[in-house]
């Protein structure tokens, strides 16, 4: 069916603004339970930091690879279909999450309440269980990356794309803040079993996505292309230097904005302590980004993609060393918070600043390279980035959180455990030499592709 005109360039279709509120909802979802995902892997089911992080990053990871292949094929199936097919699998997997923990318990593996008991689960084969319910979760996921974004770019034209991702990257924080909001009020009132409680939550966002699929999104995008001529538009992705070239060199800034859920979590409660509030430090990422997207969207708008995420990515390093700064400070500078709380939210804002100048425009970079009917297919390549910084982010965390921020029920001793985290800094600073090698490489890359550019244009 026919939405109104796109032509006009200040206005959405309704299956524009569907795609928007769904995606809302699946953040929410999404990082509800994310934020804490490696918390639950130990608190609930007992691995320890470097397979919760590995576990993590393989999940994430995969949640990211996927959509090269997903969104290819939702172009074959259309937009409508995969959308139910994702929120329906991803339903089913909260609600695994959620359940699985109550299975374990009536094995008599382990006794949850304010704090977890194990009585056995640690090791025990069960606790793997876990995987089969992560990857529903993470092939439903797979396919809400490709087909949302990709909705933005079929629902708008080059007139106002910039502004659609602009939007569609504020829906995402909204949810993404919200999502994280839930946690930490729900953890001081019934403790660890909030880190099961959460997920039941997930599902009900999901579900109600669900629905507002089947009753109100009707798109122009149905299906069409044949397995043959998908193949063919993967192989003109996969062969366009630009696009894998840029790729990797946006990992690294999603190497350093993976930490927000790689090491932040462990790290501001072992360093700040039990009362810490990791969700709501997370928080401040997506509230920047709300506040600040829309306008640095319209600064930069007659700027170019590349030169937008130019000065996100020199922002990048900067944040990092500033969550350093936490463990050097003396005194704390504000009473009643922690200098490792106070640099950890400092440290963020600047990150945020830097994702209102990368993000939205990378998408938009991507949306105009995909030619017409294969903007699933090209969105969904675009998430790769995410796979590679998802597997070296969360698994170079897991290392250094062992090597310089342990898990202090490992030591006998309260003083034991601060000498082995007197340098828990450093972590920091791997991940900021990580974001300036990343924003180096880009400025190389612009010049080198501005120089070809100039070239092709002076033979014509």
């Amino acid at each position: 069916m026919t939405q109104s005109p796109k032509n006009v360039s200040k206005g959405f279709t309704k299956a524009f603004w569907v795609s928007n509120t769904v995606e809302l909802f699946e953040r929410m979802a999404y990082y509800a339970v994310f934020i804490v995902l490696t918390i639950y892997l130990s608190s609930i089911l007992g691995f320890n930091d470097l397979e919760a992080s590995m576990i993590s990053g393989l999940f994430s990871g995969g949640l990211y690879l996927l959509p090269i292949f997903t969104g290819a094929y939702a172009d074959k199936i259309g937009f409508r279909k995969s959308m139910i097919v994702a929120f329906s699998l991803l339903s089913v997997g909260y609600l695994g999450l959620g359940i699985l923990p109550t299975l374990l318990e009536a094995a008599g593996l382990v006794e949850y309440g304010k704090a977890t008991r194990f009585t056995g689960l640690p090791d025990s084969d069960s606790r793997w269980m876990i995987v089969p319910v992560l990857f529903v979760i993470m092939v439903g996921g797979s396919f809400i990356k490709s087909i949302i974004s990709a909705s933005v770019a079929k629902e708008t034209t080059e007139a106002n794309r910039a502004r659609g991702y602009s939007i569609f990257y504020m829906m995402v924080n909204i949810g993404a803040f919200t999502g994280k909001t839930v946690i930490d009020p729900l953890r001081n009132v019934i403790g660890e079993q909030a880190y099961i409680y959460i997920n039941y939550f997930s599902a009900a966002m999901t579900i109600l996505a669900l629905l507002s699929v089947v009753l109100l999104y009707k798109s122009t995008h149905t299906a069409g292309k044949s397995m043959r001529e998908i193949g063919q538009g993967f192989l003109r992705i996969i062969t366009n230097w630009r696009l894998l070239i840029l790729i990797l060199i946006i990992t690294g800034f999603w190497m350093v904005q993976q930490q927000l859920y790689a090491t932040m979590p462990k790290y501001v409660i072992r360093m700040a302590g039990e009362t810490a509030k990791p969700g709501w430090i997370a928080n401040v990422n997506p509230f920047v980004v709300v506040c600040c997207v829309s306008f640095v969207t319209r600064l930069m708008a007659k700027r170019s993609a590349i030169t937008s995420m130019n000065i996100g990515m020199f922002l990048i390093p900067f944040s990092a060393l500033l969550m350093a700064c936490g463990n050097l400070l003396g005194n704390d500078v504000i009473s009643g918070m922690s200098n490792i709380t106070l640099m950890m939210i400092a440290g963020i804002v600047i990150q945020a600043l830097a994702e209102c100048f990368i993000s939205p425009r990378y998408l938009e970079y991507f949306s105009l390279q995909a030619p017409k009917g294969e903007e699933g297919m090209y969105l969904g390549f675009s998430h790769l980035h995410s796979f590679l910084s998802s597997i070296f982010g969360f698994g170079i965390a897991g290392v250094l959180l062992t090597k310089y921020c342990p898990d202090p029920v490992l030591f006998e001793t309260r003083e034991a455990w601060e000498a082995a985290s007197a340098n828990a800094h450093y972590i920091w600073y791997y991940f900021a030499a990580i974001g300036l090698i990343s924003a180096l490489a880009l400025l190389v890359f612009a010049k080198i592709t501005q120089s070809i550019d100039k070239k092709k244009k002076a033979k014509v």
